[in-house]
């Protein structure tokens, strides 16, 4: 499905004038009291659904720039893929779009199709808008593509009347964790939401991760094989913890915040974003649900792995307005453009200046860039496209059926040796 909306607006909101005295006195070329505005950006994403955030941004950035969305939101991927591929070879290049980080980015940048973003990346790490981390996700053969349009880490929710109903407290600890998850199996409660549509992967990511980093890195490299001794302990596991009651089913289709509002399931492995859903059903962050960092499985790890997302807006390189696009992707990476998207998003931003309202997600927000944690790219976009989608099915598959985790790892690997092998 397609929705197509012109973000261009008469007039400025409230809140969007409040936001945008924020940025501070700097100006830029077509700032406030500037130049005539030069118009609206073509801007396509496969995130039809958050439109409305979208159009917030666009509110701020036609008084800070000049310049607003004109919106084309996909809501099915294969199709949004499609049509981006397809526009390269017409005269109506996008603008601004939203694509994915990996192999999907450098297949095109290889065939020189979008803009690079270098200078953008080093002026913002200058002025402290991004964390310098963040950059070798954007990296191909030495030069920056695009910019994050997002950011999100991967932690548990939970329903915070279950917990206490239950006498539980935050796990610090792995431990700590599967102490809580037992005690609410004895009292009928079902501990962990888990599904076989999409986020299959989410348990084997977070397991996976919190238990040896290096080898989870090392999959999306290809420098492992998915039947190595560590990777089937970790499966070993995840089916121990379907056979102990952990998890719900993972069929209902019944929509992850609804579950935990209902008390379906006590606690979620989301991203951030979860945030937003969960005030959408009228949950209040602090006092219906609150979020804790998962603990690391291995306690002998120096760093508490944090799992963590982000997707990129890039600039087609023969974009009509390729140069105003730019300007636009330069100050998407400000203060100014993420304590709207942030805020309107209900998330975290890449940001660290950014001005979250959700006292949750800012504390979260300075958490996640101290020396505690070790940031890991999410395993969706860790992973190759090809191996990615083998992954996923037999994911699914598994935790429909949890039984000998080999066969369905033998699956992924055949594909992941396919991929590799073509890569020289």
């Amino acid at each position: 499905m397609r929705i197509r909306y012109s973000a261009t607006v008469a007039g400025l909101a409230a809140s969007a004038l409040v936001l945008a005295a924020c940025g501070g006195d700097d100006e830029d070329e077509y700032g406030s009291g500037g130049a005539e505005a030069p118009g609206s950006l073509s801007f396509y994403t496969d995130k039809a659904a958050w439109e409305p955030q979208f159009l917030q941004v666009s509110d701020v950035s036609e008084n800070a720039l000049g310049l607003t969305l004109d919106f084309t939101g996909y809501s099915e991927a294969d199709q949004y893929s499609a049509f981006i591929r397809q526009s390269f070879r017409t005269d109506e290049k996008p603008d601004l779009f939203t694509w994915h980080t990996g192999s999907e980015l450098e297949d095109l940048v290889a065939e020189g199709l979008v803009a690079p973003t270098t200078d953008i990346w080093q002026q913002s790490i200058d002025e402290g808008n991004v964390p310098g981390d963040l950059r070798e996700h954007f990296t191909i053969d030495g030069e920056q593509y695009c910019v994050p349009m997002n950011a999100a880490y991967w932690v548990m929710y939970y329903n915070t009347k279950v917990f206490a109903e239950h006498d539980i407290k935050e796990p610090t600890t792995w431990d700590e964790l599967v102490a809580a998850a037992d005690k609410l199996v004895a009292a009928g409660q079902t501990p962990f939401y888990e599904t076989n549509i999409l986020f299959s992967f989410v348990w084997f990511q977070t397991l996976l991760a919190g238990t040896d980093p290096e080898l989870y890195a090392a999959l999306s490299s290809g420098e492992a094989s998915y039947t190595d001794a560590g990777v089937v302990d970790v499966m070993n596991r995840w089916r121990e913890m379907h056979e102990k009651g952990y998890f719900g089913d993972p069929g209902d289709q019944t929509e992850p915040q609804v579950q935990l509002k209902n008390g379906t399931v006590a606690m979620i492995n989301f991203g951030t974003f979860l945030s937003g859903q969960l005030n959408s059903v009228d949950m209040v962050s602090g006092t219906d649900y609150d979020f804790f960092i998962i603990p690391k499985v291995n306690p002998d790890l120096e760093q508490t792995p944090l799992i963590f997302e982000t997707g990129p807006i890039c600039t087609a390189e023969e974009a009509q307005n390729r140069d105003l696009a730019l300007q636009y992707a330069s100050w998407w990476m400000t203060e100014e453009a993420q304590t709207t998207w942030a805020n309107a998003r209900g998330d975290v931003s890449f940001n660290p200046k950014a001005l979250i309202n959700d006292e949750q997600l800012a504390s979260l927000n300075q958490e996640a860039g101290t020396d505690g944690y070790q940031l890991l790219e999410r395993y969706f976009e860790a992973t190759p496209t090809p191996v990615l989608t083998a992954a996923l099915d037999e994911f699914s598959a598994f935790v429909t059926n949890p039984g000998d985790p080999m066969p369905h790892l033998e699956t992924i690997q055949a594909e992941a040796e396919a991929y590799w092998s073509d890569q020289g």
